[in-house]
C-alpha cells in the first residue's frame, strides 16, 4: 500500500486550509497553483498563489519543497532528524520609494521572528518612465517542516495574512 510523504500530507493540508479560506471564508482569493514534479533534480514543489479578497494589490504565494534527499530519507527510513519539507513565503508589491524596504523588513520580522531569511528583491521596466519598484519579498523558513507542525498550519496562514495587511498599509501611508 502507498505511504503518503511528508510532502504530500503537508500539501493537502496547506491545499485545504487555504481552499477554505478561499471558498468558506472569503477572505482571499486564489489566484495560482502549481504541482510540480522535478525529474531532472527529483524534487518535489507545490505553489499556492493569492490575494486578500478586499486588497488586491499585494500577492502572497506558499511554496513547500522536498529534494531528493528529503524523499529518499524519508523512504529509506533514515532518522528523523532534518527530514522534512521546506517553507517559503513570497510576497509581491509595488512601492514608489525605495526606503519603504527597510520599513518593510521591520513589519515582517516583527510578525515572523527570528525563524525567518529575509530577503527584498526590487525590479522595474527597463525603457518605461519609472513610477514605482516591483518589491518580491522572500521568507525563507530556517527549519524544515514534517507532520508534528500541522497543527500550526493555521496560525500561520494568520500571519500571513496580517502580512498581506500590514504590506498594504505600508503602501497607502
Amino acid at each position: 500500500m502507498y505511504d503518503p510523504t511528508i510532502f504530500d500530507n503537508l500539501k493537502v493540508v496547506f491545499e485545504n486550509e487555504v481552499y477554505d479560506l478561499d471558498n468558506v471564508d472569503r477572505k482571499i482569493t486564489i489566484t495560482n497553483r502549481k504541482d510540480v514534479m522535478d525529474f531532472a533534480i527529483l524534487a518535489r514543489e507545490f505553489a499556492i498563489q493569492f490575494t486578500l479578497e478586499d486588497q488586491k494589490d499585494i500577492t502572497a504565494e506558499i511554496v513547500l519543497t522536498a529534494s531528493l534527499n528529503d524523499l529518499a530519507g524519508e523512504i529509506l527510513e533514515q532518522t528523523e532528524e532534518g527530514l522534512g519539507c521546506s517553507l517559503v513565503l513570497r510576497f509581491i508589491k509595488s512601492i514608489q520609494n525605495v526606503e519603504r524596504c527597510k520599513e518593510i523588513e521591520q513589519a515582517l520580522k516583527g510578525i515572523w521572528e527570528d525563524g525567518i531569511n529575509l530577503t527584498q528583491t526590487l525590479g522595474f521596466n527597463y525603457g518605461e518612465e519609472m513610477e514605482s519598484y516591483s518589491n518580491h519579498i522572500e521568507l525563507r523558513f530556517k527549519r524544515k517542516i514534517n507532520e508534528a507542525h500541522m497543527h500550526e498550519i493555521d496560525d500561520f496562514l494568520k500571519h500571513v495574512l496580517l502580512s498581506l495587511e500590514v504590506l498594504h498599509r505600508i503602501g497607502i501611508e
